[in-house]
């Protein structure tokens, strides 16, 4: 039989793990469309996108570039594998931010090349 409180806990792991991932998708499915839309033309969504992501990048700046979905995660569990707080493989998980940040510095300077060019 298990306790309570561990199922509990568990439970919300689960449900900041879950909370997280979709906050991650959403922002990686930003970084990705701002050189779609540099690229299409859409030098306004493109520049959205961007402050949409550059508003993501304060608060981890403002976090000690910890998301604070990780602090709430760190409250359920013991666990500090890279991926404890969030659904994606530990290697993707431990490199996340050096991945998704090149994109989003290559995308921005494209759309601004693309915006400078236009």
């Amino acid at each position: 039989m298990s306790h309570p409180r561990v199922e509990s806990n568990a439970t919300a792991l689960n449900a900041v793990r879950l909370a997280h991932t979709v906050v991650w998708a959403f922002f990686v499915a930003c970084i990705f469309a701002i050189p779609i839309a540099a690229w299409r033309g859409d030098q306004q969504a493109a520049g959205w996108l961007v402050a949409v992501v550059a508003v993501e990048v304060a608060v981890l700046m403002a976090n000690r570039m910890r998301c604070p979905l990780t602090d709430l995660a760190a409250r359920y569990t013991d666990d500090r594998q890279e991926n404890f707080d969030i659904f994606l493989p530990a290697w993707l998980a431990r490199h996340n931010q050096r991945i998704f940040g090149a994109l989003y510095v290559g995308g921005t300077l494209f759309a601004l090349v693309r915006w400078l060019s236009a």
